[in-house]
């Protein structure tokens, strides 16, 4: 499990090709790659986003998270990078992989760290416009995502 709170621009088909030689027995390796959007939900142009973050509560955040990921599924390893601070359009925002012996365990670990670093990380995140900003709240559909995990275990209490 390795977590990583990054300031400068990373590639994430280096970072994917570095998680991948690393591992032996594992059948699947799942990513994915968030980036800044060149438009606002309302479709103006982001000049930049700025995520601001106390970096030690942040990075504790993250990590609760890949550790709870480990502990719900079976996987074998995960890496979890997220930026800080200045971001252009285009730029990685966020990249996670993770890996198993089988497929399924590997796509749902990164869809349900995906869910929660977009709800419960400790980010600010404001798009920069044309001299104006916005502060960026997760919306109700990411707030949606995430429960969807919390009701599955629900579910498996009763069981």
């Amino acid at each position: 499990m390795r977590v990583e709170l990054a300031q400068a621009p990373f590639d994430p088909s280096l970072r994917l090709a570095e998680f991948s030689a690393a591992l032996e027995d594992e059948g699947a390796v799942v990513s994915f790659t968030g980036r800044a959007r060149g438009r606002g939900a309302d479709g103006a142009a982001v000049s930049s986003l700025v995520l601001e973050c106390y970096r030690g509560v942040t990075l504790q955040s993250m990590k609760a998270i890949a550790a709870d990921a480990h502990g719900r599924f079976a996987i074998t390893a995960s890496i979890v990078i997220h930026r800080a601070g200045l971001i252009a359009p285009g730029e990685p925002i966020v990249f996670v992989a993770t890996a198993s012996r089988h497929r399924r365990a590997a796509f749902e670990a990164a869809d349900y760290l995906m869910d929660r670093l977009k709800t419960e990380a400790v980010f600010w995140k404001r798009e920069e416009h044309d001299g104006t900003s916005t502060w960026i709240e997760p919306t109700a559909l990411d707030r949606e995502d995430a429960l969807r995990w919390r009701e599955k275990v629900n579910e498996n209490a009763g069981n």
